[in-house]
């Protein structure tokens, strides 16, 4: 099991840290970051009163036949 270490450190310090990684650590960090952005913005999402409205909405406009999905769009294209 990894160690688990808690720091505080400037954004200065913290860029000088990652310009010392290798490529491939630098990718790495990115994967990581990127992940942990899409979660937190997954959870604003989920939280915000005009997403979920408009999410509402075109749940109700597919329902309704006023939409289709991609997937629906290409078969009805290729036949």
């Amino acid at each position: 099991m990894p160690a688990i270490v808690k720091l505080q450190l400037s954004l200065e310090t913290l860029a000088e840290a990652i310009s010392s990684l290798d490529l491939t650590e630098k990718r790495q960090l990115q994967e990581a970051l990127e992940q942990q952005i899409f979660e937190a913005e997954e959870a604003l999402y989920d939280d915000d009163a005009d997403t979920l409205a408009e999410i509402q909405a075109v749940r109700a406009e597919y329902s309704d036949g006023e939409s289709i999905t991609l997937n629906e769009y290409l078969a009805n294209w290729s036949n």
